[in-house]
């Protein structure tokens, strides 16, 4: 029988390694269903018009938009395989912060709090990066440590 201190990492390490890809999951096929679906373009200028009354420049935020699509594309599916997790984490939770600038600008309260909560999400998993253990990440490090 496993000591319990041991049972408790192993814990850990499956509860991050389902956690992690479900965010993964979740913003590529955000990122895909906006480039796949109506199109980045037709998501950039759609979402756009809901900034018109901002003070913010409408060809950044249409450029911004257009730009999001592909950035959740690549951030979920390096989330999801735990590939450079520790930067990969941190630009996605920058990319949050950004929308959650812009959805307050917006005074749109309720996205901002869903948004939040993706961005509680990316502080969980960047806190308890320790118990990343089913990525690629340690799969990498691991041959290179059997190359040494």
């Amino acid at each position: 029988m496993m000591p319990a201190s041991d049972s408790n990492a192993l814990d850990r390490q499956l509860a991050y390694g389902i956690f992690r890809p479900t965010l993964g999951v979740n913003i590529l096929v955000h990122g895909a269903g906006r480039i796949f679906g109506p199109g980045a373009d037709a998501f950039a200028t759609t979402t756009a018009a809901e900034f018109s009354k901002t003070a913010l420049p409408a060809g950044m935020v249409h450029a911004f938009l257009f730009i999001v699509p592909f950035a959740e594309l690549v951030l979920g599916v390096l989330t999801m395989l735990g590939l450079f997790t520790r930067w990969t984490l941190a630009l996605g939770a920058l990319l949050i912060a950004t929308l959650v600038f812009g959805t307050a600008m917006r005074s749109d309260w309720t996205t901002v709090g869903v948004q939040m909560i993706y961005a509680i999400t990316y502080y969980l998993l960047l806190l308890n990066r320790d118990y990343n253990r089913f990525s690629l990440d340690t799969l990498l490090a691991r041959s290179r440590q059997l190359r040494s």
